[in-house]
């Protein structure tokens, strides 16, 4: 478990040190609004500043936007802690990493700047402007609907949950 653990840590601290110095690099060599095509109307670098959540929602919520972020963190990290105990669910427990890492690289931004910065811009699908963070969370997330959809049977994730069908079924 403790190398599990220690695993995690490092984990986390290089995946938001990668998210934070792209940011870095983005706000140290373009100007606001700037953008560089990378594959013209295709995709470019663009700096903005998000002060909302995913699509621009909640322009303006950062206390909200905060509050949200940390009780994800704290699922996380309950969740992630229960199921290293349990020695299961090591696709899981990488899927949670990553997302915490971009909650946790959204979150600093946010306390640090008052907003997100992003940079990559699809405009072939009019797609909105996005980090390395949204990056985590986004890939995981699908990658967490696969699993539940593909590989995880009705009860295997009981026991992480706390929950029994037994005697429920029965009526």
């Amino acid at each position: 478990m403790k190398k599990n653990s220690i695993f995690a840590i490092v984990s986390v601290f290089l995946l938001i040190g990668l998210d934070q110095l792209v940011k870095f690099l983005i706000t140290s060599h373009m100007a606001l609004s700037d953008t560089i095509p990378v594959i013209k109307n295709v995709f470019h670098i663009t700096y903005i500043q998000n002060r909302g959540a995913a699509w621009g929602s909640l322009q303006g919520k950062r206390i909200l936007l905060l509050a949200v972020t940390l009780l994800v963190l704290i699922f996380l990290v309950y969740f992630y802690i229960k199921m290293l105990k349990m020695d299961k669910y090591k696709d899981l427990r990488i899927l949670f990493l990553f997302v915490f890492s971009g909650a946790v690289g959204n979150m600093i931004d946010r306390i640090r700047l008052g907003y997100v910065i992003d940079m990559f811009d699809f405009r072939l699908i009019n797609f909105p402007v996005f980090n390395v963070a949204d990056i985590y969370v986004t890939c995981s997330m699908i990658i967490l609907l696969i699993l539940i959809l593909f590989k995880y049977k009705d009860n295997e994730l009981e026991d992480l949950f706390g929950g029994s069908k037994k005697g429920s079924d029965q009526e």
